[in-house]
This record gives C-alpha cells, sequence and structure tokens, in this order.
C-alpha cells in the first residue's frame, strides 16, 4: 500500500488493507457520528459487499441509491439526496461516503459539501477513471442542460482510499475510459511516464503503480493551483472538445464515456497544438497512432458539429467570451489559455473524422 499526502488530505492507494485503512479512520473520526454511504446500481452490486466485508465500522451506515451515469448528474437527483439527508435527520457532525466513480464523487461531494453548509466527506473511487482523476483534487459539481459541470465548488475530502481490487469489476470499455485520463496525465506532464506507458502490455499493467503516479502528477499541479487559476487548466487538455462531444452523445443509442470523447478531444487539441502551436507533427502523429492501439475511433456526426460548437462555448473553462483550450507544447509538457475559433474547431473535429 501507498499513501499520497495533499494538501490536508490522504489518499490511501492499495488493494483489500486500504479497507483496514478506513475502518480505523471511521472509528477514529467518526465513530459516534452518523454516516452516509451513497452508491449506485452498479457499486451496489459489484462493490457494495466487498466493501462491507472489511468495515464492520460502517455497519450503522445510511444507504443511498442514485440512478447511474452522467446523465443524471443533475441538481434534481442533488434536491432528491438533500431531503433524503433530512428526512433521516443528518447532522453537520455526519460524514458522507462517496462509493463510486466519477458521477458519484463529483455529486456525492457537492451534496455533502452543500447540505447545512457543509458535512465531511470521503471518496472511494471504484472506476479507474475515479481512481486517477475525479476523486482528487476537490473539483466537485452537477450538468446542466447545456453543459458539464456548471454548477460546483471546490471541497476536499476528508481522505480517499482507493483500492484497485475493485477494476475486476469493470468491463474492458470502462477500464479504458479512465485509461484516456492516464494517457493524458503523461502527455502534458511526464514524458517518461508516457513512453512507458507506451511499451507496457495491456496486460502487464501494473494498477497499483499507475494509479500512484497518475494521482501524483495530478496531486502536485492541483497542490500548485488548488482552484484552477493557471497550471491546473493543463488538466483540461482534451476537454474542452471533449465535454462537448460527450453532452452531444449523451442521450444518443451510441453514446460515449468520457474517456472516449476526452480521446476524441485529444487528437483534435493535439492537431490545434500542431496548427496553431509549437507541436511539431510528427509528435502529433506518434499520439494519434497510440491512442488508436488502444481506441477505436468513432465516426463524429458532422452535422452535430454546430451543437457542438455551442456546447464549448457555454463552458466553464472560457474567459471573455472566447473558448478555452490546453496546447501540447511537445510530448509532457503543455500550456494553458489558447484561444480558438469556431473555425478552428471544426477544422479539428474534421480532421479527427478525416484518421478513420
Amino acid at each position: 500500500m501507498s499513501i499520497y499526502q495533499a494538501k490536508d488530505y490522504q489518499i490511501h492507494i492499495g488493494g483489500s488493507e486500504v479497507f483496514k485503512e478506513l475502518n480505523d479512520f471511521i472509528l477514529g473520526h467518526y465513530a459516534d457520528r452518523k454516516k452516509i454511504i451513497l452508491v449506485d446500481e452498479n457499486t451496489m452490486e459489484h462493490c457494495y459487499p466487498l466493501f462491507m466485508q472489511s468495515l464492520p465500522n460502517l455497519e450503522d451506515a445510511e444507504v443511498l441509491e442514485i440512478p447511474s451515469g452522467e446523465e443524471n448528474k443533475t441538481i434534481e437527483i442533488c434536491t432528491q439526496l438533500w431531503l433524503a439527508l433530512n428526512e433521516l435527520a443528518i447532522d453537520r457532525k455526519a460524514v458522507f461516503i462517496n462509493l463510486g466513480g466519477g458521477v458519484i464523487g463529483d455529486m456525492g461531494g457537492f451534496v455533502a459539501s452543500t447540505f447545512k453548509r457543509g458535512i465531511d466527506f470521503i471518496n472511494v473511487p471504484t472506476t479507474l477513471l475515479s481512481q486517477v482523476d475525479a476523486s482528487v483534487g476537490g473539483k466537485l459539481g452537477v450538468d446542466l442542460e447545456k453543459g458539464k459541470n456548471l454548477v460546483g465548488l471546490f471541497q476536499n475530502p476528508k481522505a480517499v482510499f482507493i483500492n484497485t481490487d475493485f477494476l475486476s469489476t469493470l468491463d474492458g470499455r470502462q477500464v479504458k475510459s479512465g485509461f484516456a485520463e492516464v494517457i493524458k496525465h503523461g502527455l502534458i506532464a511526464d514524458l517518461s511516464y508516457y513512453e512507458k506507458l507506451k511499451s507496457t502490455d495491456p496486460g502487464d499493467l501494473d494498477w497499483n503503480e499507475i494509479v500512484h503516479t497518475s494521482v501524483k502528477i495530478k496531486g502536485a499541479v492541483v497542490a500548485e493551483d488548488p482552484t484552477e487559476q493557471g497550471l491546473r487548466k493543463n488538466l483540461n487538455f482534451g476537454h474542452t472538445i471533449g465535454h462537448a462531444v460527450e453532452s452531444y452523445y449523451l442521450e444518443k443509442e451510441n453514446f460515449l464515456l468520457h474517456g472516449e470523447a476526452v480521446v476524441i478531444g485529444m487528437v483534435a487539441e493535439g492537431y490545434l497544438s500542431n496548427q496553431y502551436g509549437e507541436l511539431r507533427e510528427a509528435n502529433l502523429d506518434d499520439l494519434v497512432a497510440f491512442l488508436k492501439c488502444y481506441y477505436e475511433f468513432p465516426m463524429i456526426d458532422e452535422s452535430g458539429i454546430d451543437l457542438m460548437l455551442d456546447y464549448m462555448k457555454m463552458d466553464k473553462k472560457n474567459e471573455e467570451g472566447s473558448i478555452q483550450y490546453v496546447q501540447l507544447k511537445t510530448i509532457g509538457k503543455a500550456s494553458f489559455g489558447h484561444q480558438a475559433t469556431r473555425e478552428q474547431l471544426k477544422e479539428a473535429i474534421l480532421y479527427y473524422n478525416s484518421l478513420l
């Protein structure tokens, strides 16, 4: 087991021994307080039984279940949870435990941080995406109809407990979705990490090592810029276009998972980095080739590009009406604060389609 020390909380990474640490943490801080566990139907079936086997100090916890999926990360679901907490007479000394993926962590943390002006919460991420990204850094929020995470706040958990054994409960598509964020960490901050990922057979990946390395990369960025005023914006590489693509496909039959949309965004924003920045064409070709090894590239519906551009116009990262995105300067180094026109963004999406 390893521990990463964030600014004011710890991130425990390992296998089943992580739950002993969590059990001791609950005993030491919340033994006589009310406890709530938030799950969705997937974590209730696949993760909750394993979770509870090792956590006698949570036997009296209240369990709240919400439907899974990004389409349910809404204010309406938050309202249901706030009302449930009120009916349970939850006070400000309680602790709220998020057992699940990115949606559970984002929304559960938001609900906890706003109920009665804030109760403590703990993240127990169960997907690769949430273990390497969403559970770390204190970004909380929910979606509105016109965009992702438009309502939210920054608030750190009291602790994060990452059991990589949960990854065995995921199907291959979910693992690859989370792996997109792992690749992104190498692309923006660590050439050697990127090269190691490239040279390792997918069946030989050491998930404990990968999670710890990605947490370390993201944690260092967040420590320097906790509220995304500068450097932390680099973590958004691939997300300006990726979020718009994800939002467009959210309610369609051929919906895309977050990481799948980010892959499209990284290719398109890599193209912008080459055409309007410093990224060499050889680096762009390398990036595209690596991503094609792991991911099937779906064709983007060109009739929906204007709507995707409208989603980008509403992106929370924008400044003074201009659409902002992150450029790669080279593999392992990124820069934020770049502006793109609608024409350039459309050009980037069409470049992505040209690869298929």
